[in-house]
């Protein structure tokens, strides 16, 4: 009778450690979805600022240029003596 009782037990013991094995595998699978969700925002966030950040480079850059051809013209005009419009179409 021991025997029974005591298989009973070690049965009822698997039965619960399965289901509760289940219900963690279950919820370690929703928190990996999650988290793959939240690299995925994550991922498109951080392109979305890399493309900004281009953006402004590339104004910066050409705001740069305008002005140094705009110092170049005035450096010209000065050396040889003539308006900064003549410099400008040399």
């Amino acid at each position: 009778m021991r025997k029974l009782v005591l298989a009973a037990a070690v049965a009822g013991a698997a039965l619960t450690l399965a289901a509760c094995s289940e219900g963690t595998q279950d919820s370690a699978e929703v928190t990996a979805d999650s988290a793959m969700a939240d690299a995925e925002a994550n991922m498109d966030a951080a392109a979305e600022n890399v493309d900004a950040a281009a953006e402004n480079v590339d104004a910066a850059a050409t705001e740069v240029a305008a002005d140094a051809d705009e110092a170049a013209a005035e450096t010209e005009a000065a050396v040889q003596g003539e308006t900064e419009a003549e410099a400008q179409v040399d």
